[in-house]
């Protein structure tokens, strides 16, 4: 089966319901060579996975480069991809002892440039803040998001890891509707499902894309008695349905009238293909109740 697109109405495009995550490209244990990330290119676009989640901190600040590395070397993609990235964090080295925030518009503007040249592609899908600023000031913020979709450079913007608060702060003097807001969201960190993140997304039409979808992998080894307890429920229902725990835990996924959109973290091929099967097994109401019970330790009230 092959993973669907999810629109986004307001902004008319879409992206793969599945993302794949450019966090951990640097660590795969078969290397990083442009044959590798190819592989896996081709992997997630044979499984109708377009959409490919970057940042600008990933691997030291090389992950695009080692990704744009492949889209020189096979330019027939940039019509095949999309590609989201993520700017705002400065992390302490040579020229800056602390770490940071910068939001400013020179330093989104520089961040931008940086990635179109590293990722070897003329537009960027989607940027988002990466972190919320504490001095961030949301007239200078929306003034360049405006600027640089003028300029053509990109087309639509988000933020990452926003508060209702401060999602709503930005929205308010934004001309254009931001475009998501990507939250970690997983069986062990529930907290978007009843602080307002996933309410405002189903206000403004939007789809929150989710990062750490499998916990950090704690969905493969459990550690504390209540991840063993809900890997334990997840593996009794993919008994039931006769597929594999990470398929049942992104089927939860899908159940959210959000839309929310899982990144895939995961440098194995197999896991992407294993992940793609999801759309198959849908769960019922009182399944993903029972997942959600199990791993908040408590029944709703």
């Amino acid at each position: 089966m092959m993973v669907p697109q999810i629109e986004f109405p307001k902004h008319k495009f879409s992206i793969s319901r599945l993302v794949y995550g450019i966090w951990r490209l640097h660590e795969d244990k078969e290397g990083n060579s442009p044959e590798r990330i190819l592989k896996k290119i081709e992997t997630c676009l044979n499984l109708g996975i377009d959409t490919f989640d970057h940042a600008d901190i990933y691997g030291d600040f090389e992950n695009e480069e080692l990704f744009g590395n492949v889209i020189k070397k096979h330019p027939h993609l940039k019509d095949k991809i999309k590609i989201i990235t993520k700017c705002g964090i400065q992390v302490p080295g040579n020229k800056f002892p602390t770490k940071h925030y910068n939001t400013t518009k020179e330093h989104i503007r520089y961040s931008v440039e940086r990635s179109l040249r590293k990722l070897q592609v003329d537009h960027l899908d989607v940027v988002l803040i990466h972190r919320p600023d504490p001095l961030m000031d949301p007239y200078e913020i929306a003034e360049i998001f405006e600027t640089l979709i003028k300029e053509g450079k990109v087309n639509h913007f988000g933020v990452s890891n926003f508060s209702p608060s401060q999602f709503q702060m930005l929205q308010t003097v934004y001309q254009k509707l931001l475009f998501t807001n990507q939250v970690e969201f997983h069986p062990f960190h529930t907290e978007s499902l009843f602080d307002g993140t996933f309410d405002q997304a189903l206000e403004h039409k939007i789809h929150p894309m989710i990062w750490s979808p499998t916990g950090g992998g704690r969905i493969f080894s459990p550690k504390s008695e209540r991840e063993v307890a809900t890997v334990s429920k997840l593996k009794e229902i993919a008994k039931e349905h006769g597929c594999s725990v990470d398929q049942i835990l992104y089927s939860w996924f899908l159940n959210h009238p959000a839309g929310l959109v899982p990144i895939l973290g995961t440098n194995d091929p197999g896991r992407i293909q294993s992940a793609a099967e999801c759309f198959s097994y849908p769960l019922t109401r009182v399944e993903w109740f029972s997942i959600l019970e199990v791993a908040r330790g408590k029944e709703v009230a």
